[in-house]
């Protein structure tokens, strides 16, 4: 049983891994699409091509990676070995120059990273149970957009003093970072059993979880991967090429603003996890969602209003609204729709996959866009593609807030259905 001491150190460990790992988790992101264009003076197509492979072959880790979390005891070890591949990846490019070793970095990069999202929300589930699970998962999120503010701020000052290659050795610090804070929660306050999303008042649940095809007919889960994987089609690509447009404008400060559009966004976010934390419980789980949704269309058509690099920052702190509210959503709605069936962390794997896809084929979408039709092209083809995510949001999405006592209950129903 967990002394108060013993909380407050998990709680405090929990918030330092959070931190430090947001600058690992994400990989280069748009960073190396600014060092491919800068240093290797690569076309915007090949930019988005080698992006957008990475991310797909990373799509066929995401299933198998909730399941790994799902059944591992070893959630702590299993984020440190990940923290450093990714890192490992990202400190071999400053050494290789072809595209298929540029290419094989970021592919390692992007499928030992596919473990992050379903560790830190089993390690949190397990540590806080279902109860207070959205209001950690806020403040999870809060200290995950603080690093990534951090860590971009810093990796604006040093590419300006030392060239974009500095932001890679950012990255091996954070990643040390990480290992340290999963290293110091103790193993024994995770409650595994709870931490894939099991029904601990149901020895049959905890031992027996539910076959897959209780989330195979889990009608708002579809519904509600689908949303996310318009949105994450339309949002990937946004701020690559708001960097490439920035490097164009002046190649010299294209790093700096592009942390400057990263800081400013990930500072919005910070409230906005905050307050998913501390209203999802009050206000619904769909208000907030739809809010999130509205401002991605709108984004993209402000791009279109101005070239000033100015301007494009300024836009760039709406990113912070939209994907500030859906990331700390994403697994409280997950539990939601799943709760109860043991198969928490596999459902977080399905829906990433699905929405995973749009995110990797967006960048050579974009790419295509851009280099047939200009960049005004570009923003008003992602921009339609967010208006559709949230009409199917609006029309076809429940409040999963009230449905998760019917997941546990149908869960409970089809507990002897096994994989």
């Amino acid at each position: 049983m967990n002394t108060p001491t013993t909380s407050r150190h998990n709680t405090r460990a929990l918030d330092a891994l959070n931190f430090f790992l947001a600058d690992v988790r994400d990989g280069l992101g748009p960073y190396l699409a600014i060092y491919l264009l800068a240093v290797h003076h690569w076309d915007p197509a090949s930019i988005g091509l080698v992006m957008s492979l990475a991310s797909v072959t990373a799509l066929v880790t995401q299933l198998p990676a909730g399941a790994l979390i799902d059944n591992t005891h070893h959630k702590r070890a299993v984020v440190a070995i990940a923290a450093i591949l990714v890192t490992s990846g990202c400190l071999m490019l400053p050494f290789v120059h072809s595209f298929s070793w540029v290419a094989l970095t970021q592919t390692i990069s992007a499928l030992s990273a596919a473990v992050f999202a379903p560790a830190i929300a089993a390690i949190t589930l397990g540590i806080t149970g279902p109860k207070a699970f959205a209001q950690r998962t806020g403040r999870n999120e809060t200290f995950n957009h603080a690093g990534n503010a951090v860590a971009a701020l810093v990796a604006g000052i040093l590419a300006y003093l030392c060239g974009p290659v500095a932001v890679f050795y950012l990255m091996g610090a954070m990643a040390i970072g990480s290992v340290i804070s999963v290293s110091v929660i103790s193993a024994t306050a995770i409650d595994h059993n709870l931490a894939r999303g099991a029904d601990v008042s149901s020895l049959s649940s905890a031992e027996h979880p539910s076959g897959i095809k209780v989330l195979l007919t889990n009608k708002s889960l579809f519904i509600f991967a689908i949303c996310c994987a318009l949105f994450h089609l339309a949002n990937a690509a946004m701020l690559p090429l708001v960097s490439q447009k920035l490097a164009q404008l002046n190649l010299q400060l294209a790093t700096p603003l592009t942390s400057a559009c990263i800081v400013a966004a990930q500072l919005v976010m910070v409230p906005m996890a905050m307050l998913v934390g501390y209203r999802a419980d009050k206000w619904g789980r769909k208000p907030l969602l739809l809010a999130g949704f509205l401002i991605l269309p709108l984004r993209g058509v402000l791009y279109i209003c101005s070239d000033n690099a100015y301007w494009l920052v300024s836009v760039q702190l709406l990113d912070g609204v939209g994907a500030g509210i859906l990331g700390a959503l994403f697994p409280i709605i997950v539990k939601d729709l799943t709760q109860g069936t043991g198969r928490f962390n596999v459902s977080l794997g399905v829906i990433s996959t699905i929405f995973g896809l749009g995110a990797a084929l967006s960048p050579a979408l974009a790419g295509l866009v851009l280099q047939t039709s200009g960049y005004n092209a570009a923003f008003l083809t992602l921009a339609a593609i967010a208006a559709l995510a949230f009409a199917l949001l609006w029309i076809a999405m429940p409040e999963t807030k009230a449905l998760s006592g019917e997941v546990n209950a149908h869960a409970t129903s089809h507990g002897s259905t096994r994989l």
